[in-house]
């Protein structure tokens, strides 16, 4: 591995310069037309076979070997999301609104430098090598889907992929067999009740009483009726209705989330919302419309590369500490890879080392140390090189 690690090494500042570029042009789930464009013209420059428009904006790169061996695909995601980046960094994003706050420009740079020196290495390599950059990750449907429908997997034997953590020291390596995130769905519940005059309520269908009663009522689903062994989540995120001092609204909308690992708990709790909410309307005299829109599946590891992946971060000496994480209940539509190919999606500490603050993913804030990079790149890369043997 150490002509892999060296040439990484060697590279690591275009590595921070493409992962600054990315991050000062970002662009939203599904509107990624320049960014997919900035990747594919990188292989296209190298001479590295690549197609992009897979499955939207995604763009496919592949390295073949001299020798003959399996196909291990390397995946890296690379949409931004709608805040408003707040960091006082010479590579603050230059588009308002948006920003990369989830660590998904260093995945794209840390799998573009990876994949050069693959391309480099490629006289001494076993196999072929599958890069994959994948489009809206952080917005269901997700990209994962239509890539994979569009051929992105096609002959590949194993799957690795990673995301920068910054609540984790740079130099940590977490993994976990089994599930690690969990699904992610969405419900949207809407009260139609009877409004009128703020001082006559008994001639009214009071619809923020019925959805108040109606919050507090869903809390009860996973405290008394899902089993404790069985990790679960219902919040309601957003309640919304007239908000006139002296009127009864007649209708209050709900938005929330679901998260689970088990797929019988995740159907259990889709109908046993819609339950919940057909009683309390029921005694309210009141309707209802009801939506649940299922997001991505939990993500679960499989063991045998799970167990390998650890014994690859074993041997590089910057990864200072590997250790089994808790599942996490964000979602990740790696899910669906993993459902077609053997593979493990793992973390790499990422945390900040110039400020003693530390902000989360998603937040206005959010930075990375990018020394992770090499250390994520370094553990991929030994992941594919090692698996022919």
């Amino acid at each position: 591995m150490n002509a892999l690690f060296d040439k990484l090494e060697e590279y690591y500042e275009e590595m921070v310069s493409i992962r600054r570029h990315l991050h000062q042009h970002p662009e939203l789930s599904f509107k990624e037309e320049k960014t997919a464009k900035y990747i594919q013209t990188f292989y296209e420059n190298l001479e590295i076979e690549v197609r992009g428009q897979v499955g939207g904006n995604g763009v496919v790169a592949k390295i073949y070997g001299s020798k003959p061996g399996k196909t291990i695909a390397l995946r890296a995601d690379f949409d931004a999301l709608p805040i408003q980046d707040e960091k006082d960094v010479p590579y603050k994003s230059l588009v308002p609104g948006v920003m990369h706050a989830c660590g998904h420009d260093g995945h794209t740079a840390t799998l573009l430098v990876l994949a050069k020196v693959l391309h480099e290495m490629r006289e001494e390599l076993e196999g072929n090598y599958v890069m994959i950059h994948q489009h809206a990750e952080e917005y269901a449907p997700g990209g994962a889907i239509s890539m994979i429908e569009d051929g992105c997997l096609d002959g590949v034997d194993v799957i690795f992929g990673t995301h920068l953590w910054a609540s984790e020291p740079t130099g940590t390596i977490q993994y976990r067999v089994g599930p690690v995130m969990a699904a992610a769905d969405r419900f949207e519940i809407t009260i139609q009740g009877k409004g009128g005059h703020g001082a006559q309520p008994h001639r009214t269908k009071d619809a923020i009483v019925t959805a108040s009663q109606l919050v507090i009522n869903l809390q009860h689903i996973v405290s008394r009726k899902v089993n404790p062994i069985d990790s679960a989540v219902v919040t309601v995120g957003s309640f919304v209705a007239d908000n006139a001092f002296n009127v009864i609204a007649d209708r209050a909308k709900l938005i929330g989330t679901v998260r689970t690992f088990n797929e019988e708990v995740r159907a259990y709790i889709e109908e046993e919302i819609e339950r919940v909410v057909k009683g309390t309307c029921y005694t309210a005299d009141s309707t209802y419309d009801y939506l649940y829109a299922k997001g991505y599946p939990a993500v679960v590891n499989h063991m045998e590369e799970t167990n390998y992946l650890v014994r690859c971060a074993q041997q590089i000496d910057s990864v200072t500490n590997i250790e089994e994480t808790e599942p996490h209940m964000g979602g990740e539509d790696f899910a669906y890879y993993l459902q077609h190919v053997k593979g493990t999606f793992f973390f790499t500490g990422a945390k900040p080392v110039y400020t003693d603050e530390n902000y989360p993913h998603h937040h206005p804030k959010f930075d990375i140390d990018e020394k992770a990079m090499l250390i994520a790149a370094k553990t991929l890369g030994t992941a594919a090189l090692k698996y022919h043997s």
